[in-house]
């Protein structure tokens, strides 16, 4: 018997730009955001088939609110679809995004050494843009979310 295929996303998320780069943000950039927003794209482009057809193995599998990127995992035969559906979503709550896709993998073993690739060099830009005012806190926060990575399974 042949295991279910999956394909997995990394996707980088694109806040406002008009809200710069530092500050808090009025949405926290969760998992159930992210999926929420990407359902309703897909409901509102390709109906209640294209959607029930997506949701037997689309998942947010992983949401990083400091580097803005997260890993979606889809089926083989449905990525395209969600692929598609993603690129439209124009905001998640009230806030307005855009979403790039950095890394499309058959493996969740692919997928985590480039999330984790992804992740610290967009930490490392954090880093610079943030300066001094990087806490200790934002600093294992950051370290807890790597673990995440490290840990994910299909």
């Amino acid at each position: 018997m042949v295991g279910f295929k999956n394909r997995y996303l990394i996707m980088e998320l694109f806040l406002d730009p008009n809200r710069g780069l530092v500050g808090d943000d009025p949405i926290i950039i969760t998992q159930f955001n992210v999926s929420k927003a990407i359902k309703d794209s897909i409901l509102v482009n390709f109906g209640e088939c294209g959607l029930a057809s997506t949701l037997g193995s689309f998942q947010v599998k992983y949401v990083n609110p400091i580097t803005k990127l997260c890993i979606i995992r889809a089926s083989r035969e449905e990525y395209q679809k969600v692929w598609s559906a993603i690129t439209m979503v124009r905001s998640i709550g009230n806030c307005p995004v855009l979403l790039n896709l950095l890394d499309l993998s058959g493996s969740i073993k692919a997928c985590r050494s480039a999330a984790l690739k992804c992740d610290e060099l967009k930490f490392e830009q954090y880093k610079l843009v943030v300066g001094a005012r990087l806490s200790a806190d934002a600093m294992n926060q950051m370290q807890n979310y790597l673990e995440k990575i490290k840990i994910l399974e299909h």
